[in-house]
């Protein structure tokens, strides 16, 4: 029998997808899949890894001995906030299938709204046949708030494409061939923003920073003479009511949501019969469940032979 120690998989990912992509996963160690009827009692005791999404409530008060946990997505905010988490290192996910993924999505809501999908598939309904005007990317400036790995190579993706991109972060991240703005250089980073692409992870600073307030200093000078927002980041970022009310007065040409602050996204949720707001159920860059065990088998391997975990989480950061 194996001396490495087993890893508890919690996921809540569909699970034919988390079964399917066990298979070969984690050679030579056990698998405990606590969504698996057979593990539901398991001693969860002296246990060194647990890879988590949503995990079961007492998941840490069984497994005391964890190393280790590691995050089933790049967010991690769901797992900051469970109660019992352990003082233990705790490891996001990236990944390029991940990176690429949400690059893609950025990348297609700010050519859907470049080219007025939207309100082609509204003349369509009416069975109009009109042209519309069709403002070139040059024309667009993408301000990108949350300019880490996934706000840089969705900045690569759409310059590639003629858009004029700026990011934003706190502490004002540099990266090469790219104007960058800082907490201070807020003002001036809306200014400038005709398309507004929200990919920040969630923490206090975070929560709602998303509202009528920001809209209201996004640029006006633009081709279609009001802002879009596109927020593929966290939904508890984003005010909802804010979104709303500033889509149906003109303060936002429209939107893109892949993340609300109620998931699912509610049946009374006003978003459902918006026009002007495109919408996915959070899948912008749905984890590769089998590129997120090879992550997590690369990092044990990593520790086990003497090195330094990677993507480890700032805790006091929030990410």
């Amino acid at each position: 029998m194996s001396t490495k120690s087993p890893v508890i998989i919690d996921l809540k990912f569909d699970q034919e997808e988390v079964a399917a992509a066990l298979k070969g996963a984690f050679p030579e160690r056990e698998v405990i899949n606590l969504l698996h009827p057979a593990n539901r009692n398991r001693d969860l005791s002296g246990i060194d890894y647990a890879v988590v999404w949503r995990p079961s409530a007492d998941l840490f008060s069984r497994a005391k001995d964890l190393k280790v946990v590691f995050s089933g997505g790049a967010g991690v905010d769901h797992v900051l906030t469970l109660p019992g988490l352990p003082d233990v290192p705790l490891v996001r996910f990236v990944d390029d299938t991940l990176t690429t993924r949400m690059s893609e999505w950025i990348v297609m809501q700010c050519l859907m709204h470049l080219r007025q999908h939207q309100a082609y598939e509204a003349l369509r309904q009416k069975r109009i046949w009109r042209e519309l005007p069709q403002p070139e990317a040059k024309d667009i400036t993408v301000g990108i708030m949350g300019f880490g790995v996934l706000g840089q190579d969705s900045a690569q993706k759409l310059r590639a494409l003629g858009f004029n991109v700026i990011g934003w972060s706190k502490s004002g991240r540099k990266a090469e061939d790219f104007e960058t703005y800082d907490e201070k250089g807020l003002d001036a980073f809306l200014g400038r923003t005709d398309f507004l692409v929200g990919l920040l992870p969630l923490t206090p600073d975070t929560r709602d920073i998303y509202n009528t307030g920001l809209f209201t200093r996004l640029s006006r000078k633009g081709p279609f003479g009001a802002p879009v927002f596109i927020n593929g980041g966290r939904g508890g970022s984003q005010v909802e009511a804010d979104i709303v009310a500033s889509v149906n007065d003109g303060t936002l040409r429209g939107a893109s949501l892949d993340v609300f602050q109620q998931e699912p996204l509610p049946l009374e949720s006003p978003f459902w019969s918006m026009d002007k707001v495109f919408m996915t159920p959070h899948a912008a860059a749905a984890s590769d469940v089998a590129a997120l065990f090879r992550h997590v088998a690369h990092q044990i391997g990593r520790l086990e032979s003497g090195k330094p975990l990677e993507h480890l989480v700032d805790r006091s950061a929030g990410y």
